[in-house]
């Protein structure tokens, strides 16, 4: 396994605990979607697995590391992070951008080299987005902005890429095309973990699911079998429905009515 989490809780200071007890673990080629409903701790239980939040109890390990004493470019060089939010202090050319996901691999005092704009340039190529090298990052479209932060996060060479909410605030075209993205990673032998609001994207993606609700209970499993009419109506507070498409051959989540 990559990642292990072990009896997870937290609790941000002064608050109530957000989430306790969760255990489940990160192999290799993995996809794992992260849902439930606003406000349970999806993004927080992402930012614990990135060692950007410290959690209350439990442990984190990385390679069979406890991820708490690792430094952070023992951790940045296995686990990547794209956030859902980017908002880059310079208007970098993208090729720059991804460049810095090579930081964890360029010393202290260093600049890229070759290699490394070599690398940034093969991870857009990954992503079938190389034309836009020479653009600026703050001039492209918000699905080509995703995209990019994907390419950075490739550039880093991890073993995981942990997403919040990847697909925010794009069209559904650009949706469908991150989700693709992130089913060829996983081909590749990446490990994906992504935080999703919508419980389709998760039977898009097959692979594993981890629920969280309000109650801070944690549910987690294969997707077909975690992924119910009941379960997602109960998450979710209102009624879906899981309907079988036999032209796709997969079943889609639809509310039942307005």
């Amino acid at each position: 396994m990559i990642i292990e989490v072990k009896k997870l809780s937290f609790a941000y200071s002064g608050a109530p605990t957000i989430f306790s007890n969760i255990s489940f673990s990160v192999a290799r080629g993995q996809i794992i979607s992260i849902i439930g409903p606003n406000g349970v701790g999806k993004t927080t239980l992402l930012n614990c697995m990135a060692n950007l939040l410290t959690p209350e109890s439990g442990e984190i390990l990385l390679d069979g590391k406890n991820m708490r004493n690792l430094k952070a470019k023992e951790i940045a060089g296995k686990v990547a992070f794209v956030p859902q939010f980017i908002i880059p202090s310079f208007a970098y050319e993208v090729l720059s951008y991804v460049v810095t996901g090579c930081a964890p691999r360029i010393g202290t005092f260093e600049k890229p080299k070759k290699e490394h704009y070599e690398l940034a340039q093969h991870s857009l190529e990954q992503m079938g987005i190389p034309h836009l090298a020479q653009k600026y990052y703050t001039q492209i479209s918000g699905g080509e902005r995703q995209q990019v932060s994907i390419a950075r996060a490739l550039a880093q060479q991890p073993k995981v890429i942990l997403m919040d909410e990847p697909t925010a605030h794009l069209d559904y075209g650009n949706q469908i095309k991150v989700l693709k993205i992130i089913k060829k990673l996983a081909a590749e032998g990446y490990a994906a973990v992504i935080t999703t609001h919508n419980p389709d994207h998760a039977l898009l993606l097959g692979g594993d699911v981890a629920a969280l609700n309000f109650n801070g209970q944690f549910t987690f499993g294969s997707s077909e079998t975690v992924v119910s009419e009941q379960f997602l109506s109960s998450l979710y507070g209102v009624d879906l429905r899981l309907h079988h498409i036999p032209d796709i051959g997969r079943d889609v989540c639809i509310a039942a009515s307005l």
